[in-house]
């Protein structure tokens, strides 16, 4: 019996593979040809594997009373392959759930003609021609923005990763940079193949090339004699953080809007994507994707106050050492951070908390913050003690906050988790701004404590594609809205 059952369970799984397997070469043509990403509750199924389509499907169990199964799902794809349609993100889960909950009471084919009835018009451009992105430096983030980019280029219609500007280092300086992407002691090997091209200065990178431009300063550079044209420049080196020093960029050539990485100072648009995207505008040319931190934390922070009002709040982040502090005891010119990395943990200070009220402008004069630096190489953790203007329990928050991670506008900004045993390196890749870890929230009276996950690297350079996507005018409209 014992010997039955165990057979059983091989050969649902071993079914379940080969849909699966039959799932990736659609998935992947829509994506090509059609520019539509087939996702599940919110979980993008391209470029994965057989093992993520069955663990995105897998994750719907949080949000259906049962299991959704390949088995289900397949049927809508394999019709949907066969369609002429635009550009879309396509949810396959609620499809699914869509097309079970009216009984089956017409044909898969039949069904999809209605729900889809708006986008069965053919294949269109996305832009009237690809938008060229250049990123100013080429360090941890811009490297990841680079593992991101290339991942997304598609028919090659969309954005365009076209350069990184550097300072050159030695001789063989474009073959460490290749390197460098190519492996990655955090995140792992590049997902493709990369080589160079010697004669254009290049890495190319599945088929997409990026020329390695060497330069000491921004207006100095002649984009167009490579090409370029109406540039977004990602400056990620984090030198200049005003309109002044981020302005020599737009007086290059080829260059029309910049984006920081960092906080900026002054009137520059601090944007937190997801949040406030109203402030990119076509009329402004300098943008701050605001800090990891503030990414991290303002989804959160703009849900609760949204449902439950903040009255005030202090927001502590263990944040994983950065290139700006040292290996082992020197010299540094801020306080605490010349002291070993690796071996401390470094109280310093963090500019947060202030970053929300600009965004959330209801929350000004509310919040304090702190940082402590703590020997880990990524993934970081905000705390955030929070009165509210009314009492709450752990569920009421939880119950809200799951669902606001589920399904809503704030789904690719804020994730949840509920296991009993996750820790820093379970994040490490997440694409979200934070995650949200349930099983620690407290809750009395009128106050909460919640802890957020982080990957201040990875999560972060996501939260700035999406900005980008939002300024080249790259949205994709949701299926079914």
């Amino acid at each position: 019996m014992n010997q039955n059952k165990s057979d059983q369970h091989l050969r649902v799984w071993q079914h379940q593979e080969e849909l699966a397997e039959k799932m990736l070469p659609k998935i992947g043509r829509l994506y090509r040809d059609n520019n539509v990403v087939i996702t599940v509750y919110g979980r993008s199924l391209v470029h994965s594997t057989v093992i993520d389509i069955l663990k995105a499907h897998r994750f719907a169990r949080l949000i259906l009373d049962g299991e959704l199964t390949v088995e289900q799902t397949y049927p809508l794809l394999e019709a949907i392959s066969k369609l002429n349609l635009a550009p879309a993100r396509i949810d396959l889960g609620r499809l699914t759930a869509l097309y079970e909950a009216n009984g089956n009471n017409s044909s898969v084919e039949e069904f999809l003609n209605s729900e889809l009835a708006e986008f069965l018009t053919g294949r269109t451009a996305l832009l009237a021609e690809p938008r060229d992105i250049v990123l100013y430096g080429f360090g941890r983030i811009g490297r990841l923005l680079a593992r991101i980019l290339v991942e997304k280029a598609g028919s090659g219609e969309k954005m365009r990763l076209r350069a990184a500007v550097v300072r050159k280092g030695s001789s063989d300086d474009l073959i460490k940079r290749a390197s460098l992407l190519r492996r990655d002691s955090v995140h792992g090997h590049f997902d493709g193949i990369i080589t160079v091209d010697e004669e254009e200065n290049a890495i190319i990178a599945n088929g997409n090339m990026i020329r390695i431009i060497y330069s000491d300063a921004p207006e100095t550079v002649d984009y167009e004699q490579y090409g370029i044209h109406n540039a977004i420049l990602i400056d990620n080196t984090g030198k200049w953080r005003d309109r002044d020093g981020l302005g020599r960029h737009l007086k290059a050539k080829g260059i029309s809007k910049v984006i920081l990485t960092a906080p900026g100072k002054g009137d520059i648009p601090n944007v937190v994507a997801g949040i406030n995207n109203e402030l990119i505008t076509e009329s402004e040319t300098i943008f701050s994707a605001a800090s990891c931190t503030t990414n991290a934390i303002v989804p959160v922070m703009k849900a609760i106050n949204d449902r439950f009002g903040i009255v005030h709040g202090h927001m502590e982040t263990c944040h994983s050492y950065t290139n700006d502090q040292n290996l082992i005891d020197n010299y540094h010119k801020a306080s605490r951070r010349g002291r070993s990395a690796p071996l401390n943990m470094v109280i310093t200070e963090t500019g947060a908390a202030k970053a929300v009220a600009k965004v959330i402008p209801d929350l000004a004069g509310k919040l304090t913050g702190n940082a402590i630096r703590v020997p880990t190489p990524n993934v970081s953790l905000a705390i955030l003690n929070l009165e509210l203007a009314q009492k709450v329990t752990v569920a009421d928050i939880n119950g809200y906050l799951r669902g606001i991670s589920l399904n809503s506008p704030l789904q690719n900004q804020i994730d949840y988790t509920n296991s009993p045993e996750v820790v820093s390196s379970d994040f490490v890749g997440s694409r979200h701004a934070g995650v949200v870890d349930s099983l620690a929230t407290i809750a009395e009276g009128n106050r909460c404590v919640l802890y957020v996950w982080y990957d201040n690297e990875f999560g972060y350079s996501c939260q700035v594609v999406r900005m980008l996507q939002k300024m080249a005018g790259l949205e994709l409209p949701v299926i079914p809205g």
